[in-house]
């Protein structure tokens, strides 16, 4: 479906590349801070959030998420190293979307947990809430990347193609359907939870809703981050070479490098 595209068709993508913001610097440095989230999270999660949950299979899915988590961290470590990530910078891009991942997963099972110490929780009831839950993030993660392709096949994301102002309003327009789904699951879902005992709105927000908000709010960017995978896969001007400097760009300028902060 993307190799219809071509490098110009891409081109915008590539400022936070041309700004340091994704540099692999930046990426090595985010990694390292990564190490200490996974962490702490982990240990709220599983040791504070998950300490009198009756969620079903818990110290399964404890283990085998501990093992998971350790393994990101090493990964972490060793690519946050210079003479490393020089030389395998989309495999270090690759990392950073699996450690962001983690930690959104991380914020999800909390709010489940939580859900799960209620004095009228029901392990029945924790399925169907994780399942429900569950598919609102799928039908979120393929909303966004309808839209998210429909930008780039019209060419939003082409340096100069459009003025910002016919772009903006393309773009709000666009995410319409994203709103829908995500009022109607939010609904759904704080209906779900009373239906399940819990009634306390401030705990309600503070411990479920917000957990469950940067879960979704992860899942939303995730179609772009795996699209500037595929664009560094697949383009040359979307990488850095061993010096730090922006490879570069095919499309308008030969020769022009852009240094990484």
């Amino acid at each position: 479906m993307l190799k219809q595209l071509t490098e110009e068709d891409f081109a915008v993508l590539r400022g936070p590349l041309e700004s340091g913001r994704q540099s692999p610097n930046s990426l090595a440095s985010t990694l390292f801070l990564g190490i200490f989230l996974q962490a702490g999270i982990f240990y709220l999660t599983y040791y504070i959030a998950g300490k009198y949950t009756i969620y079903p299979n818990f110290e399964s899915i404890q283990a085998v998420h501990l093992w998971l988590t350790a393994a990101l961290i090493a990964i972490s470590l060793v690519f946050a190293i210079p003479a490393v990530f020089k030389k395998a910078e989309k495999f270090q891009y690759f990392l950073s979307i699996i450690v962001t991942q983690n930690l959104s997963v991380l914020f999800y099972l909390a709010a489940i947990f939580i859900l799960g110490e209620s004095d009228n929780a029901q392990v029945e009831s924790l399925v169907n809430f994780t399942w429900i839950t569950l598919l609102i993030g799928a039908l979120l993660f393929i909303a966004t990347f309808i839209r998210f392709y429909r930008l780039l096949k019209k060419g939003h994301y082409r340096k100069g193609a459009r003025s910002e102002e016919v772009r903006s309003k393309f773009e709000t327009t666009s995410y319409i359907p994203i709103a829908i789904i995500g009022s109607m699951g939010l609904v759904f879902l704080i209906q779900y939870v009373m239906k399940m005992g819990s009634s306390d709105l401030f705990d309600l927000l503070m411990f479920v809703f917000l957990p469950l908000g940067i879960f979704y709010t992860l899942i939303f960017v995730l179609p772009e981050q795996l699209v500037m995978l595929y664009c560094k896969l697949r383009f040359k001007s979307f990488n850095f070479d061993e010096r730090g400097y922006l490879q570069s760009e095919n499309i308008h300028v030969m020769n022009k490098k852009v240094k990484q902060n």
